[in-house]
């Protein structure tokens, strides 16, 4: 993967949300933005975008550079299916950024269905972003959703190098259920899991002040509790309840959707 940042965009308040949040993610990573935004063909044959459609993308463009002046920008409109798009553009990304809901807010419509869709079978990690996180605090840690999963291993990676990036705490976070424990005290099999998980990065990443949390609780249930004092939120695509044939699990779903703070989703592609 090149060092390159690709935001979706359709015209959307919830959008110009996220082309801040990936310029902002850009100008940390000293990497390039490209601003997409997917044109839908009326005909099959008619695969000239509409003229707005590029004004759209000059707009959202126009808004990265406000926020980072110092990132190369390119704006582009692709004819196709919005997921089908990105996804491609996934493969030459580090960091693909959507906006929670697309234009109109209904779910299916636009950008509405593509972060699930994408953080399922995008070729890079996918930051979630929605007009509330605008007010997420900027000095707080990254969280990082750990449960032992390969997907959750994949993402330790992402989530440290974040908390480099960003000169922020990272908190590891292993939910645990209530009910599998005596008098309130995680059991045993699961109190060296984040130390496991985490093990190594440290070494890499020594300026990163790491905590490791253990919660009882469901996982989204705690993971939702910890995004509200959290810059970023970092799960994997599908924990290790997940079902087979699952492509996204359910508690990367929740926080994605819920979550009080932008949420990347990482997903093992090797």
């Amino acid at each position: 993967m090149g060092d390159l940042v690709v935001v979706g965009v359709d015209g959307s308040s919830t959008a110009l949300t996220a082309v801040e949040a990936a310029a902002a993610a850009a100008a940390r990573r000293g990497a390039a933005l490209r601003v997409v935004h997917a044109e839908v063909p009326i005909k099959p044959r008619l695969v000239v975008p509409d003229p707005a459609v590029r004004t759209l993308v000059l707009e959202a463009a126009a808004r990265a550079l406000q926020v980072a002046p110092e990132v190369g920008v390119t704006p582009a409109v692709v004819m196709g299916d919005v997921v089908h798009v990105l996804e491609a553009e996934s493969q030459a990304a580090n960091l693909i950024v959507v906006g929670s809901r697309g234009k109109g807010g209904i779910t299916g419509l636009l950008l509405g269905s593509t972060p699930v869709s994408l953080a399922a079978r995008g070729h890079c990690p996918v930051m979630t972003v929605s007009e509330k996180h605008r007010a997420s605090h900027a000095a707080g840690p990254v969280v990082l959703g750990v449960d032992g999963s390969q997907d959750s291993d994949e993402a330790v990676d992402v989530a440290f190098a974040e908390a480099a990036q960003r000169q922020a705490e990272l908190v590891a976070v292993h939910a645990w259920q209530l009910d599998k424990a005596s008098l309130g005290t995680a059991p045993e099999s699961v109190e060296h899991l984040p130390a496991q998980a985490l093990a190594g990065h440290t070494d890499t990443y020594p300026d990163v002040a790491v905590r490791r949390d253990l919660v009882g609780g469901t996982a989204s249930e705690v993971l939702l509790e910890a995004s509200k004092a959290a810059q970023l939120l970092v799960v994997g695509a599908r924990g290790r309840g997940g079902l087979a044939g699952r492509l996204l699990g359910s508690v990367s779903q929740a926080v994605m959707t819920r979550a009080h703070c932008p949420v990347v989703t990482v997903r093992r592609t090797t």
